[in-house]
């Protein structure tokens, strides 16, 4: 059942009162999602308006790929191509929230000081960057911790687990007990589908959303978006994906998930209206 939540967003306030749709824009040559990728600035500027229009709540930009096997980009690079979207970004809107995706903790300062970034996702946890935590509590801003092992060159080869969703839980509780204690309360836990997990425990997650939130008492955040665990099973590509994201987004909201992070923001809109008709909610 969804509860409703709020986020301080630089002493903006910004109150969740349904599961929000957090858009994904890949400033990247290589994400795993061929049709999400943009470069250049029409291109992005385009991007950013259509996913407000179609009712997008956060809009989550990320220039390095995470995608399995992708290798490292610099800071450097990914600072740069970052400053080149945020520019672009927030010249179409001011107002938007902005999650910035990143594990550097350089790349996570410039963007809140510099492009007046709200939100910092991290796909590490924590782990990529040992100044991460520090800096977060630094800036004030809510972090999205997610859960992983290894990198995106390893993680396919780190799926051993006991209790993937026990395990994952502690995990995650563990961490946002860190952050509670050097006074980041805003915290939001993502138990990261697709990132070593294998299909089936990626599934299993899926069904255990509302026992991640009640141990880590966080809202949940769930990105599947035409990943791997819907195209295997169904011998189809990420650009035929669409359909099976859209029915497993609004299964992972009825199971609690106060965010889904996805492509194709109509769709997830669609999904999150669907979840409030079949409680009630007219």
């Amino acid at each position: 059942m969804f509860a409703p939540f709020s986020l301080n967003l630089r002493g903006r306030l910004l109150q969740i009162n349904r599961p929000a749709v957090m858009g994904i824009l890949n400033i990247t040559p290589d994400s795993f999602y061929a049709s999400s990728r943009a470069f250049d600035d029409e291109t992005i500027a385009r991007r950013v308006e259509k996913k407000i229009e179609e009712g997008a709540d956060i809009i989550d930009i990320g220039a390095c790929s995470t995608r399995p096997g992708a290798s490292e980009i610099s800071s450097d690079d990914e600072m740069q191509r970052l400053k080149h979207g945020l520019k672009i970004l927030r010249e179409v809107s001011e107002d938007i929230p902005v999650s910035v995706d990143t594990y550097r903790s350089d790349v996570a300062k410039m963007a809140v000081l510099e492009y007046g970034a709200d939100i910092i996702n991290d796909i590490t946890g924590g782990d990529g960057d040992a100044d991460m935590f520090t800096t977060v509590a630094d800036l004030h801003v809510p972090y999205i911790l997610m859960h992983m092992r290894g990198t995106p060159a390893t993680m396919s080869s780190m799926t051993g687990y006991d209790n993937v969703a026990a395990e994952v839980s502690a995990w995650l509780q563990r961490r946002v007990r860190e952050l509670a204690l050097m006074g980041v309360s805003d915290v939001i836990v993502d138990p990261g589908i697709g990132f070593a997990k294998t299909v089936e425990q990626n599934y299993f997650l899926l069904n255990c959303i509302s026992l991640i939130a009640d141990i880590t008492g966080r809202p949940v955040l769930i990105g599947l978006s035409r990943k791997s665990m819907i195209t295997r099973p169904l011998g189809i590509s990420a650009e035929d994906a669409l359909s099976p994201t859209a029915a497993l987004n609004l299964y992972a909201i009825g199971n609690g998930a106060s965010i889904i992070r996805v492509h194709d923001v109509k769709e997830a809109v669609m999904a999150v209206k669907l979840n409030e008709m079949l409680n009630g909610i007219f």
